[in-house]
């Protein structure tokens, strides 16, 4: 293997196939209701980026059970899943409302774990105890929306934390009962080459047990797409991302579980690039420049 796969992570831990199913609990963010910010972040729609959020909302345990009749066809072979709260803060509530939602996903027959996103600034310690206890009864991984490490491109995307954010959960969270993941985005307006590397190369001294990567792509009815209408930003290119997600990954650890290499959302609320819709193609891309270079994930690491 040149990299180290979520499939291949989950196959050892579990034994066998795991699937992610998406659950929408109903939560926003502190960047959409005015406590650090107004408007979410300039490239969401957390529509497209969560199926969950683009059918009428069940209950937990409806949710999974709609989830796995439309999944039972293409994923015949699987019969464990991890419950993925996945769209807006899923740590941005009072602790005994977040417990009742764990464990009522916890509860479902075939869910062998959990997978919760959040952001940084979203994990006081009441509630770092609370997904410990749960990292203590079963797998979870807690996914940290870092994005970058450059404030002044959290400054654009009004995320309304800086890394100074990150850093802290990190401390925080570092030798608890649970993985650690963060999503990274290459292509932001401003970011150079080597901005984008110094975030592979923090990700890798912060030590985080895995990382999702994708480019930066528009999707509608986000400041995003105005800017991009306007000529204020352009997307990247496949060719520049495929070398420069190579790159990125030479710097990580070797250990650092890589949980996804792009991104894309439903072409009814896509615009672009168009290359990302591809997945298949861009995964072929990067296998294929990790052959040609003769490299691997971690060749470029640096110990510290």
């Amino acid at each position: 293997m040149r990299y180290y796969s979520y499939r291949y992570r989950l196959g050892e831990l579990f034994g066998g196939r795991v699937q992610k199913v998406s659950l929408d609990a109903g939560f926003t963010c502190p960047n959409v209701d005015g406590t650090v910010a107004k408007g979410g972040c300039t490239f969401c729609d957390n529509r497209s980026f969560s199926p969950s959020r683009r059918l009428p909302r069940a209950d937990i345990r409806g949710q999974i059970d709609q989830s796995l009749e439309r999944m039972r066809i293409r994923y015949a072979d699987c019969s464990q899943f991890i419950a993925y709260f996945q769209p807006a803060t899923n740590t941005y509530a009072p602790v005994e409302r977040l417990r009742s939602l764990y464990e009522q996903a916890l509860d479902h027959p075939q869910v062998v774990g959990l997978a919760i996103g959040t952001r940084p600034d979203c994990v006081p310690d009441d509630v770092l105890a609370l997904l410990n206890e749960f990292g203590e009864r079963t797998y979870l991984s807690v996914e940290y929306g870092m994005q970058t490490i450059h404030d002044a491109s959290l400054d654009w995307m009004n995320r309304g934390c800086h890394h100074d954010a990150m850093i802290d959960a990190m401390r925080r969270s570092t030798d608890r009962k649970f993985e650690i993941s963060a999503h990274a985005i290459l292509g932001l307006p401003g970011e150079t080459h080597d901005d984008m590397l110094a975030t592979a190369r923090e990700l890798a001294r912060l030590n985080v047990d895995g990382v999702k990567i994708h480019n930066l792509y528009c999707v509608k009815n986000t400041k995003l797409a105005d800017q991009i209408a306007a000529g204020e930003v352009t997307l990247m290119e496949q060719d520049d991302y495929v070398r420069t997600v190579v790159d990125f990954m030479e710097l990580l650890p070797p250990t650092m579980v890589i949980e996804r290499i792009s991104g894309d959302a439903p072409p009814s609320f896509f615009i672009g690039p168009e290359w990302c819709l591809n997945k298949g193609a861009v995964k072929r891309e990067i296998e294929a420049e990790f052959e040609r270079r003769d490299t691997w994930q971690g060749k470029k690491w640096e110990r510290e």
